[in-house]
C-alpha cells in the first residue's frame, strides 16, 4: 500500500512539473530605444501568465514613470490549435491540425499624468470554440463530417507589447509559451 501511495504521489509531482514547465518558457524583451529617454518602471510587475485551466493569457497591471508626455498602446495577442477529425461516410478518419487566432485585445491609447504612464492588465479574449476550429479545418471534401478530437485545444503561442507613439518598435514584448 505505501508502494502505490509513492507512485501516485512522483506520478503527481512529474505531472505538476511538465505542466509548468510548458508555460514556462514566458519570456520578456525591454527596448530602451523604444521608449522616451529615462522610463522605467515606477509599480507594478511587467508580466504576462497563463491559465493552465482556461488556457486564457492575463498581462498584469505596472506603472511606468520617466515618459513624459508619449502616448503608447498596449495590444495582446492569441493563437490556439487543436485537432479537427474528418470522417468520411465509410468510417475513413483523418486528423486535421486547426489553429484559430482570438481577436487582439488592446489597451487603446493610454496617456500620462505627470510623466507617468498607468498601463492596465489585459486579458485574451475567450478560448475559439470546436465550432471555430471546425470551420478553421478544411477536410479532403465537403463530404466528410468534422468534429473536434477531444481536449486537443492548447495556446499555441501570445504576443504582449506596449509601444509608445512614435516610436518604431515595441518598448515592452513578451511572448510565450
Amino acid at each position: 500500500m505505501r508502494r502505490l501511495g509513492i507512485i501516485t504521489a512522483l506520478s503527481m509531482l512529474v505531472l505538476a512539473l511538465s505542466a509548468s514547465a510548458a508555460f514556462a518558457a514566458i519570456t520578456t524583451n525591454i527596448d530602451p530605444a523604444n521608449a522616451p529617454t529615462g522610463t522605467h518602471l515606477q509599480t507594478g510587475t511587467i508580466g504576462c501568465s497563463v491559465d493552465s485551466s482556461t488556457l486564457l493569457v492575463t498581462c498584469s497591471t505596472f506603472e511606468l514613470g520617466g515618459v513624459g508626455g508619449a502616448n503608447a498602446t498596449g495590444s495582446l495577442a492569441t493563437t490556439y490549435s487543436a485537432t479537427v477529425d474528418c470522417t468520411n461516410n465509410g468510417g475513413k478518419l483523418v486528423p486535421v491540425k486547426s489553429t484559430a487566432q482570438t481577436a487582439p485585445t488592446t489597451t487603446g491609447s493610454l496617456s500620462p499624468k505627470n510623466g507617468r504612464l498607468s498601463v492596465p492588465s489585459v486579458n485574451s479574449g475567450p478560448v475559439p470554440t470546436a465550432g471555430d476550429f471546425e470551420a478553421a479545418a478544411t477536410c479532403p471534401n465537403g463530404n466528410w463530417t468534422k468534429s473536434l478530437e477531444g481536449g486537443s485545444i492548447t495556446l499555441s503561442s501570445f504576443k504582449y507589447t506596449l509601444t509608445f507613439a512614435g516610436f518604431t518598435g515595441a518598448y515592452i514584448t513578451i511572448t510565450g509559451p
